[in-house]
């Protein structure tokens, strides 16, 4: 070996923090081993004490040892690398300072110290380096005792809290970082010391005693350490800020509960009420979420000024605060508050840009004054930093979010970026949802224009009807009813469906019950209606070309219409339909039964004629007219079909009418169908036989005057002889009208109901028409004179022939 390198050696000294110490008697045997002996060569003290040093070494550096040990006895210690042999045969270098020493008796002995490097020769790896690694980390370090006490840390930590290392010396980690949780940190600390298990990138938040307003992140790494023995002495420690990554963190999730909580619903004031939810306490301690109030209407917010005076008006549409105090005075959502015109809120309205301010004025008086409330300051709210986002979406600004805090830190330019995307994507859900109230709105002014408000008073039926849409948001759907009052005390029950939901199938609903009413009004019979509705209906998909069903607002194809006529006369009921369920009946007794009618094509679909079915009902029966709705959940495990439901829950609610109705659609409807549900519930009546007077009348003139005297005398005994003279006019052009133009038989027959009804019968299959003859005309005036004596008249064909009416009211004097 040269000399050189045995001089790097000598000089780059020995630690004792480091150094395997070895004791050789005078012939160089072993005599006195060492635990970090054992740990470096892997040789147990009994099988290395009284082993040769030089076996210990490589055959090379084992013939020198010999010399070496002269050399030292004459010239003192010696210091050189040499290369050791591990018991498993693995060679290691080592650095090497051999020490004569005298032992008690005057026994000479050798001391050899072994080292190794930490590095190639000419590094100096003492503890002098290594102190000032650690102390030119920016990681902090410490040691402490079995008793958890401060022995050491470097200058780093003094970064964390807790002052300089002097001062730690001795204490525990609760005493110098009180605001940190100690005993979660100390905890960990006995479990390594415990179990000598390493515990690595440990995260503990909170905040340290130099920055108690600031909530900081630490990752921290715990090792035990033990002495030669393998006893443990303490634990090793390091902590790193790992704040920023923690915050990233925060933002992120932030950002990503916000998008799965903010705008689940169309509701303004919902969505602004989510946005204020998520942002506190992880952004702020008290938001408030103003709209302007158009936007609240779902009205457009117009562009220019928003006021001539020296307030601005807005309207709290949500906010969430962490402390009672905050806001001072109630405030329930919708309220109007007054901004000062310069305000920044206000300035944030007009130019649409955010506004920071990290330390507010805590002299300077609140930006706006809610409703009952006093002005106050800052300092009286204990507010402390502010920042102002505008609630902007396609270019127009709706309103301003407020973010504040009270004992956080100030809000820094981030914390501004960060409520700048929330509230960006809250304003696009806030925009949509106002965009949908007012679709909606107007969706509803049209459906409640269309649907009726009350069904109309008669005497054929008790009625009672209930509607519950899919669309609850809406409250819109395509589903219809209506009950229409015929001639001859009879009435139409209708009950319909068109496809799809929202305003276009409002539209469609509405189509398709104008054309309803305008077909009755010309009393067809129900499979005319159908015939009449279906050409309607396929009409726009002929006129626009073939398309889905609802792909033209306003399309009706494919819709389903129940038609029914009752006749409370004598009970005869007519029914048809296209594509929709028959009705229920119940009986007086409470029998349920489904009339067995034929299934007519949807309207506007094309396919066979459509059918009709007579029944006779008794006095009592609940006719039951529903859409698809009603039975869409029938396959429920709870019952069976829709229809075996639906006769269950009829049998026991056909009693009470009103809240039968609405206990069938509460048991059969879920709280959010799938389906729009609508049901019609109709009780039969029947007039009293007194009620009616019906006269065959022979084909002959001469039988006009006695037809008048015997509508007088029923007149007489129905108590209605201010309406004699009238009725006397009305009897007798229609009759002569009959008996001149149609030939056969003439029945006139008439009806005491809500109204006086007069009609005739006769055979002939052509309809009067109503002419305005000239003043030289000698006749003509006939119909003239029942249309303006009659509050309403028409004809309707039977198969037999046709029946011209005229009705008189019995509620108010003629005109």
């Amino acid at each position: 070996m040269g000399g050189h390198q045995e001089q790097d050696v000598a000089r780059q000294g020995f630690d004792v923090a480091d150094v395997v110490p070895l004791v050789l008697d005078p012939q160089g045997m072993v005599s006195g081993w060492t635990g970090r002996a054992e740990r470096l060569l892997g040789y147990r003290a009994s099988e290395a004490v009284g082993r040769k040093f030089a076996e210990l070494l490589v055959p090379e550096d084992a013939e020198r040892v010999p010399d070496l040990v002269e050399r030292c006895r004459a010239d003192g210690d010696w210091a050189g690398p040499m290369t050791a042999r591990r018991r498993d045969g693995r060679p290691v270098a080592v650095a090497v300072r051999i020490t004569p020493t005298v032992e008690p008796g005057d026994r000479s002995s050798l001391l050899v110290l072994l080292s190794e490097p930490a590095g190639p020769p000419g590094w100096d790896m003492s503890r002098a380096v290594l102190e000032q690694m650690v102390a030119g980390t920016s990681i902090g370090i410490a040691v402490v005792d079995t008793e958890l006490r401060f022995v050491w840390s470097n200058a780093a930590l003094e970064q964390f809290g807790g002052g300089p290392a002097g001062r730690r010396l001795g204490l525990r980690f609760a005493d110098v970082q009180p605001g940190m949780d100690a005993e979660a940190v100390e905890e960990r600390m006995r479990h390594v010391l415990d179990t000598g298990e390493q515990v690595v990138d440990y995260e503990h938040v909170g905040r340290v005693r130099s920055a108690p307003l600031r909530e900081t992140a630490h990752m921290l790494s715990f090792t035990r350490l033990d002495d030669g023995r393998g006893r443990p002495v303490g634990v090793y420690y390091t902590v790193v800020d790992v704040t920023e990554r923690h915050r990233a963190r925060q933002r992120l999730a932030l950002l990503d509960r916000a998008g799965k909580h903010i705008g689940r619903s169309l509701d303004v004031l919902r969505t602004a009420q989510e946005l204020a939810d998520v942002t506190v306490p992880e952004l702020a301690d008290y938001v408030a979420v103003d709209l302007l109030e158009p936007v609240l209407r779902g009205a457009e917010v117009q562009p220019g000024p928003l006021t001539g005076s020296d307030r601005v008006p807005l309207c709290r549409a949500g906010q969430r605060s962490l402390y009672e105090d905050l806001p001072r005075a109630a405030m329930e959502t919708g309220a109007v508050l007054w901004y000062l015109a310069d305000s920044p809120p206000v300035r944030c309205l007009t130019t649409g840009r955010s506004w920071l301010q990290e330390r507010l004025d805590p002299l300077a008086l609140a930006w706006a004054t809610p409703p009952g409330g006093r002005e106050s300051t800052f300092l009286e709210l204990g507010l402390r930093s502010a920042m102002i986002v505008p609630v902007r979406a396609r270019g127009v600004t709706l309103g301003v979010t407020g973010f504040f805090r009270r004992r956080h830190d100030p809000f820094t330019e981030d914390d501004l970026h960060l409520a700048e995307d929330l509230v960006s994507r809250a304003a696009v859900c806030v925009d949509n949802a106002r965009r949908y109230t007012r679709e909606r709105d107007a969706a509803l002014v049209l459906q409640r224009s269309l649907l009726p408000r009350r069904l109309p008073e008669q005497d054929a039926v008790e009625v009672s009807a209930c509607y519950r849409p899919a669309d609850e948001l809406t409250g819109l759907g395509g589903d219809w009813y209506d009950l229409i009052p015929l001639s001859g005390a009879r009435v139409a029950l209708v009950v319909g469906e068109v496809p799809g939901h929202g305003i276009d199938a409002a539209a469609a609903m509405g189509r398709l019950r104008t054309a309803v009413r305008t077909l009755a009004a010309i009393d067809l019979p129900p499979e005319e209606v159908l015939a009449h509705l279906d050409d309607l209906a396929s009409r726009p998909a002929r006129d626009e070309g073939a398309g889905e069903p609802g792909e033209f607002p306003g399309r009706s194809v494919g819709s389903g219409c129940l038609y029914v006529v009752y006749d409370p006369v004598d009970g005869r009921c007519t029914l048809a339909t296209a594509g929709h369920p028959a009705p229920a009946v119940v009986a007086p007794d409470g029998t349920v039964t489904f009339v067995d009618l034929p299934q007519g094509p949807a309207l506007g679909v094309g396919g066979p004629p459509f059918e009709a079915v007579e029944l006779l009902l008794a006095e009592g029966s609940t006719l039951a007219l529903h859409t698809d709705g009603l039975l869409a959940d029938g396959e429920a495990a709870s019952g069976g079909t829709g229809r075996e439901r639906l006769r269950r829950v009829l049998r026991e609610a056909a009693a009470a009418l009103e809240p039968g109705c609405r206990a069938v659609i509460d048991t059969l409807v879920p709280a959010r169908p799938y389906d729009d549900a609508a049901l019609m519930m109709a009780r039969t009546r029947r007039l009293d036989p007194g009620q009616v007077a019906v006269w065959d009348l022979p084909a002959d003139p001469a039988v006009v005057a006695e037809a008048r005297r015997t509508s007088t005398r029923q007149l007489a005994r129905w108590g209605l002889d201010e309406l004699v003279l009238t009725t006397e006019l009305v009897v007798s052009e229609l009759v002569t009208n009959a008996i001149r133009h149609a030939g056969g038989p003439v029945r006139l027959r008439l009806i005491r109901e809500r109204a006086l009804v007069c009609e005739v019968f006769d055979g002939g299959s052509t309809a009067p028409h109503l002419r305005h003859p000239r003043a030289t005309d000698e006749g003509g005036r006939g119909l003239l004179l029942v249309s303006q004596l009659a509050q309403r008249w028409g004809t309707r064909f039977v198969p037999d022939g046709k029946i011209i009416w005229a009705e008189q009211s019995l509620t108010a004097p003629p005109e």
